[in-house]
């Protein structure tokens, strides 16, 4: 049994993480398999992520690597090839070059709300996403989410995060604008507000009319942003 489970292990590629359902054997010996992993922990041939997940470590010049940001969450985002989730929040500010901050934390956006947890060195937290979860439209809600949360960038200034902004919204396609304003509408009235503004900076042509509508003209939002760089923000209501 447990030559089988090293046999396996030994082909698994270095920081993926693994539990006993990754294993070729039957149900009724998992806890067999349980024991010969929680064996190779102790011989610090293995580590455990959390509870029932394990991983191949990696070793660097640097030390020992964590897993990719993937393989901690995978299970929280995909399940049975369906996708539940997504990442968002510190790890995306710095993955679409909003910061340089590492994050220390994880954000998953997922449909129903759900307490912390803890998985190696991260805190991850959970929020909810309105709009349903479909694989293609996971970048477009990412890059809404990063005007939903713009006031929790780290270390850059109001400025240089929405100029990054932008650009990243000038990448994507005519289709996609169309849907990222559908999907918007289901995000609080300051993304909301946001977005119209990015949009018309972008394009004074586009047609932001569904986004305007779904405003209240007595409410206004503050990002601390200059007219310099997003001069429509007052039509917006941004102040």
């Amino acid at each position: 049994m447990t030559d089988i489970i090293k046999d396996t292990i030994d082909r698994f590629p270095m920081g993926f993480v693994f539990t006993s359902s990754d294993f070729s054997i039957e149900v009724n010996r998992l806890k067999a398999v349980n024991k010969a992993l929680n064996m190779l922990v102790a011989q610090e041939k293995i580590r455990r992520l959390s509870k029932g997940r394990f991983y191949k470590p990696q070793i660097s010049k640097f030390g020992e690597l964590q897993p990719d940001t993937y393989q901690i969450v995978k299970d929280l985002i995909d399940k049975n090839g369906k996708t539940i989730g997504y990442l968002t929040g510190y790890s995306v500010f710095n993955d679409l070059g909003l910061t340089t901050q590492v994050p220390a934390s994880l954000r998953i956006a997922t449909k129903k709300e759900k307490k912390a947890i803890k998985r190696g060195i991260y805190r991850i937290r959970f929020v909810k996403q309105e709009n349903t979860i479909i694989k293609e439209n996971i970048p477009l809600f990412q890059l809404l989410d990063c005007l939903r949360f713009f006031k929790e960038i780290p270390d850059t200034m109001p400025d240089n995060a929405c100029k990054r902004l932008l650009t990243l919204f000038k990448a994507i396609t005519p289709e996609q604008i169309t849907t990222i304003k559908k999907l918007a509408l289901k995000y609080n009235p300051a993304t909301i507000a946001f977005l119209g503004a990015i949009l018309e900076t972008i394009s004074s042509k586009e047609d932001t009319t569904l986004l305007f509508n779904a405003l209240n003209p007595m409410t206004t939002y503050k990002f601390g942003i200059s007219s310099d760089i997003l001069p429509t923000q007052r039509k917006w209501y941004i102040r």
